[in-house]
């Protein structure tokens, strides 16, 4: 009977709510796969990203922006529900022996809530978080509805996106585009596009890594030539909304689930991994052309969207609405971002926290000295070239051999060094600023109720990783 009175409920409710929806904007939501800040408009000069570059000067572009963990479905977790991964619970990938979302906040993710308030939801590409029922998707668009390349094809993901657009244009939506450039493998050309593909030596080493071989510059142009794609991507899913005649009313955010597949990059709270582009236009609220300092963080994207749709914002949700720095007012906004990490694959935990102000940046690493840290992100050949000789005492080879075996503490100035190489936190000219930063680091903790306050949670997590990656390798002997 409680099951039929819901059911029925629901449906005399529908109507209304597609009603009231009638008026609020559309959302389009803008993934990229491991970008980090390798845009025109964000000052790299060695690519041109015209389609961003344009939505940036129609839009807001936020010069600070953070993921919350560097790595996929943690992150994606968090522009889900508004939460730091901590404590929102997805703290690794979407594999099988990782935590899936906390039950209560499966009902509280964005699909969920817009679909409840009469929205039409649309997904393009890689959802990576589980469990997947609690993302209500009317409309989902995979590598086989894509074509060939998947959702690194631009013209597949356009094709798919105007589908989506042209099923119900009275009613809006909510349609997802996860990209999956640049993301390893780097593929130079798909469907013809990048048309004249960067090769070895058009594009520098990594200045968060500095150190170059033939693989390293192979890698970083055919990064760069993804980056290209996505760009081109991105041109074709706007020109759609706006022959839809749907750009004037819809809310548009871009960025990155985390920095470059890189070492010093994704899988770490070192700037590479945790920055990313964050650029969004919400007509008659942004200010267009804007170029913002406030500080952003992915958890921000929750609350931005139910607050363009008109909807409530639950009191669990950490992120805040960018309604007043889009339109230039940074009052009373945040002056610290924070970012962390537990896990990416199933075998390997290191927790993590981080918090960076206008100048300087902190990492607490929680187990430091009681294991080291895989640093050979997605094949990345950097570690094994700043290993070698010819890099003897050079800041890159410390820089790789503190990221695979840190210490406790971690600092760095962001004005002087902004590679994070030389690290602070044992320079006693440094020792009130690293006092100050931990300051703020653990009241932000405190501030979100992290868990991994207690050492006996962090043990606690850390034996059950390690038990199930001894029972796996236990399976693979036999």
């Amino acid at each position: 009977m409680k099951r039929t009175l819901t059911l029925l409920t629901t449906l005399l409710l529908a109507p209304l709510a597609a009603l009231q929806a009638a008026d609020r904007p559309s959302i389009l939501l803008i993934t990229a796969d491991d970008l980090g800040l390798q845009l025109s408009c964000y000052g790299d000069k060695h690519i041109q990203t015209p389609h961003l570059d344009a939505l940036a000067s129609s839009g807001v572009r936020f010069e600070t922006a953070y993921i919350t963990q560097s790595s996929c479905s943690p992150s994606r977790a968090s522009m889900f529900t508004g939460l730091f991964p901590h404590s929102h619970g997805h703290m690794g990938l979407a594999k099988p022996k990782n935590p899936p979302l906390h039950p209560p906040l499966r009902s509280q993710t964005i699909p969920a809530l817009l679909k409840a308030a009469g929205y039409r939801t649309g997904i393009i590409g890689k959802l990576h978080v589980n469990p997947e029922d609690a993302f209500p998707f009317d409309f989902k668009a995979n590598k086989d509805k894509i074509g060939e390349g998947g959702s690194r094809n631009p013209r597949g993901v356009a094709r798919a996106a105007a589908a989506f657009i042209a099923e119900e244009p009275a009613r809006p939506f909510f349609l997802m585009v996860n990209d999956l450039d640049p993301h390893r493998p780097f593929e130079p050309q798909i469907d013809g596009l990048p048309k004249k593909p960067f090769r070895k030596g058009d594009v520098p080493e990594w200045p968060f890594q500095q150190v170059r071989d033939d693989k390293v510059l192979t890698d970083a142009a055919n990064y760069y030539n993804c980056v290209r794609r996505l760009d081109t991507c991105v041109g074709l899913v706007l020109d759609e909304l706006k022959k839809a005649g749907k750009a004037q009313d819809t809310l548009v955010i871009f960025l990155s689930d985390n920095g470059p597949p890189l070492a010093r990059g994704k899988t770490t709270c070192y700037e590479a991994g945790l920055r990313t582009p964050f650029i969004l236009r919400w007509p008659s609220v942004s200010q267009a052309g804007l170029v913002s300092s406030a500080f952003i963080s992915s958890v921000d994207i929750l609350p931005t969207i139910l607050d363009a749709a008109g909807l409530p914002i639950p009191a669990h949700v950490q992120g805040r609405s960018l309604r007043g720095v889009a339109g230039g007012d940074n009052t009373g906004w945040r002056t610290t971002l924070a970012g962390e990490f537990h896990q990416h694959g199933e075998n390997a935990f290191f927790p993590r926290r981080s918090l960076r102000d206008a100048r300087y940046h902190i990492i607490h690493n929680l187990l430091a000295g009681k294991l080291t840290v895989s640093i050979n992100v997605d094949g990345d050949t950097a570690p094994k070239v700043a290993a070698s000789e010819a890099y003897k005492d050079t800041p890159a080879q410390r820089a790789m051999a503190r990221a695979a075996n840190p210490p406790e503490w971690e600092l760095y100035d962001l004005a002087a060094d902004p590679g994070e190489f030389h690290n602070l936190a044992d320079d006693p000219a440094h020792a009130e600023t690293l006092k100050r930063m931990k300051s703020l680091l653990d009241a932000w903790r405190q501030e979100t109720n992290d868990p991994f306050l207690d050492p006996v949670i962090v043990d606690k997590r850390h034996a059950e990783v390690n038990a199930a990656a001894a029972k796996s390798a236990g399976k693979k002997k036999k």
